[in-house]
């Protein structure tokens, strides 16, 4: 049988952000697309530590974690990349002397700043996902043992963003999810990167490889693969950009998307 691979985003892809639930035809669609002798993957910016049960109820061949910085498959990690304690402890005092908001992370947690300190509402609302889906630990950026593999900043007007990013442009690829957030990943690894390793690990000719995705941070795995979907909710600045557009997540778009290609 010609296998092939197919790699999904979670938040606005799988998981509904409006119900964050995973819809059932979306259930549905990867069972059949594995019982049909394909793989299936999830590839997201999150790391090990914000794969909640939620995204466990579903089994998945793999995971492409943190951006390409941590890459499982059939539960053994065949790459893992960190920040390390340095690295970290001088973003973290760059990001206050900065002022920014900034979340790091990595396999183990989390970590946020006190939160007395953050100003921002996306990081407040983004703690309230993480109690929602059960994986808030409380941790902040003064714990001992810090073990981060990228991490997220938002900015206000009182930021120093120039002074920030220029310090860090040769260390980090800075993605630029909308108008105040930026996710920071290490330069050399991405979602393509991730793809790029698996495929090589297992094999899987590049003719073969499908990615689903709706943000801007799924643009390098989109442009990567030999056939590239956006989900109909996605940012519009990827509907050009890709091979086909499938309907919203509410609408059975990933169910839509594996049936158009005749994967299901």
């Amino acid at each position: 049988m010609d296998k092939k691979i197919v790699f999904f985003d979670i938040d606005g892809t799988l998981v509904d952000e409006k119900t964050h639930d995973i819809p059932e035809s979306t259930r549905k669609a990867i069972r059949e697309l594995r019982a049909n002798g394909h793989l299936a993957f999830i590839n997201t910016g999150r790391p090990l530590s914000e794969i909640s049960e939620l995204h466990k109820s579903i089994e998945f061949d793999g995971f492409i974690l943190g951006c390409g910085t941590h890459i499982d498959y059939n539960g053994e990690a065949l790459l893992y990349k960190s920040l390390g304690k340095k690295l970290t402890k001088q973003i973290t005092d760059d990001i206050i002397l900065h002022k920014i908001d900034g979340v790091l992370e990595g396999r183990y947690g989390v970590y946020f700043d006190n939160l007395e300190n953050i100003k921002s509402k996306e990081v407040h609302y983004a703690i309230k996902v993480h109690k929602h889906e059960g994986i808030y630990k409380g941790l902040t950026w003064y714990e001992d043992n810090i073990d981060a593999d990228k991490l997220v900043i938002f900015i206000n007007e009182e930021s120093d963003f120039e002074g920030f990013h220029n310090k860090y442009k040769d260390t980090f690829e800075f993605i630029h999810r909308n108008d105040n957030f930026y996710e920071l990943v290490p330069l050399g690894y991405s979602k393509a990167s991730g793809i790029e390793f698996i495929i090589n690990y297992l094999g899987i000719p590049f003719e073969n490889t499908y990615a689903i995705g709706d943000s801007t941070n799924d643009l390098s795995m989109l442009k990567y693969v030999k056939h590239s979907i956006a989900m109909g909710n996605s940012t519009p600045a990827l509907f050009d950009l890709v091979e086909y557009i499938t309907t919203d997540i509410d609408k059975d778009g990933i169910f839509n998307a594996l049936k158009h290609y005749k994967l299901i």
